[in-house]
């Protein structure tokens, strides 16, 4: 399999988690969690509400795209949701991997 295929197949494996991770409400979700007095407790919907100026729905649909791409988690506790980062890395990992192989590619084309 040639570099640039290779290249094709690995950015068409990251773009569901580069789409999820390029808007900047979801940015801002990501670093509210980030927080480490967050990051082992989790938010619930409402204090994301206040980070993001968003509506409760428009949280929620964000978190989902969030979950759909293994970032972000939950857990309940009564009638509360609270949401944190996981530990799952593999959405990372490739995207690491993806980003590795562009800057070879780039740097092996530079010294042609």
């Amino acid at each position: 399999m040639s570099n640039l295929t290779k290249l094709k197949h690995e950015f068409t494996k990251s773009s569901d988690f580069l789409i999820a991770l390029g808007d900047q409400k979801r940015q801002a979700i990501i670093i509210a969690l980030l927080e480490p007095q967050i990051i082992h407790r989790g938010l619930q919907v409402t204090d994301l509400v206040g980070v993001t100026g968003l509506s409760r729905p428009a949280v929620s649909h964000h978190l989902k795209i969030l979950k759909d791409v293994q970032l972000v988690d939950y857990r309940r506790e009564g009638t509360k949701n609270f949401y944190y980062l996981t530990h799952q890395t593999k959405a990372i990992d490739q995207l690491k991997t993806l980003l590795d192989h562009v800057t070879e590619t780039m740097t092996c084309n530079q010294q042609l």
